[in-house]
């Protein structure tokens, strides 16, 4: 075999395994957030802290004093993510307590307690709820799909959302 032969094969052998490594990684989106869309999340809590009163006594000192469980935080996300994929993989990356329980018949992951802070913690209006670009969404975090540069707010309320602005009795409806 040629000395020029020889060189061709091995050039065309390190090609296909460069092109091989690159398909398995190298500058592609992956399962973890590397995408090329980001959006800001943030967790907060903050009207706990109007309401100490209501909130049970042993999760008194879960409360941040500021309010955030996660201040505005700006990550990646591939598209076709929804917000509940992203709150998930924020949640782990940053070691914070997250609980959830699927609802098939919605279709939707309900979201139980962030930070060890639970629906019904600080009262019977209580809970988590969500805000995409200053809009709370009538349907489950699994089922919004975010767009490069939304705002993501994760709240408690302590009154079915009237604290929050995601009052939806008392938003008027519009005849359509």
């Amino acid at each position: 075999m040629s000395f020029l032969k020889r060189n061709k094969i091995k050039l065309l052998t390190v090609l296909i395994l460069i092109t091989a490594i690159c398909l398995g990684g190298c500058g592609q989106s992956g399962s973890k957030g590397g995408g090329e869309y980001t959006c800001t999340i943030s967790i907060s809590c903050a009207t706990v802290l109007d309401n100490m009163d209501n909130l049970k006594k042993e999760k008194a000192e879960i409360i941040p004093d500021d309010g955030y469980f996660l201040k505005p935080t700006e990550v990646s996300f591939d598209e076709g993510e929804s917000v509940f994929d992203v709150l998930l993989r924020t949640c782990k990356e940053n070691k914070l307590h997250f609980e959830y329980v699927d609802t098939p018949l919605y279709n939707s992951a309900f979201i139980e307690g962030i930070g060890n802070l639970y629906q019904f913690d600080c009262g019977t209006a209580s809970g988590w709820m969500y805000s995409v670009n200053d809009w709370f969404p009538n349907y489950g975090t699994s089922r919004y799909k975010l767009k490069d540069g939304d705002v993501v707010c994760v709240v408690y309320t302590c009154d079915l959302g009237a604290d929050v602005g995601g009052d939806y009795a008392a938003t008027p409806a519009t005849a359509g």
